[in-house]
């Protein structure tokens, strides 16, 4: 198994920055992708940026030039960087981690999430 542990959200003025954190913990050496995800209220959960064991990233057009996720292989760690936060940030943020089962499976972890609130 897994766990997800993120950290780092709350309340910040529009035009602000937070930086959030997500600590992996038990079977990670199989861990490929890690992502941070984000669900508005009344909304889907959406894909915001993620980054592979190799360092490739990718991001969601909303976010692009404003957030940089990275990540610390040796801290079992990975960070999103927001900057010149929206209002239309505000939300539940979600770390999400893909394990390698097999060539054919993997599995996907999620954190309990931490609220990003953009006050305007």
């Amino acid at each position: 198994q897994v766990q997800l542990v993120e950290s780092g959200g709350g309340l910040v003025q529009a035009g602000g920055s937070l930086r959030l954190s997500c600590a992996a913990s038990g079977i990670i050496f199989s861990i490929n992708t890690m992502s941070w995800f984000r669900q508005a209220p009344g909304k889907q959960r959406e894909l915001v940026a993620s980054i592979t064991s190799g360092g490739s990233t990718n991001y969601a057009d909303s976010v692009k030039g404003r957030f940089t996720i990275s990540r610390d292989n040796a801290k079992n760690t990975v960070y999103l960087q927001m900057n010149s936060l929206k209002s239309e940030d505000t939300a539940v943020y979600y770390c999400n981690a893909v394990r390698v089962l097999t060539a054919l499976s993997s599995k996907q972890y999620w954190g309990q999430g931490t609220q990003v609130t953009v006050s305007s």
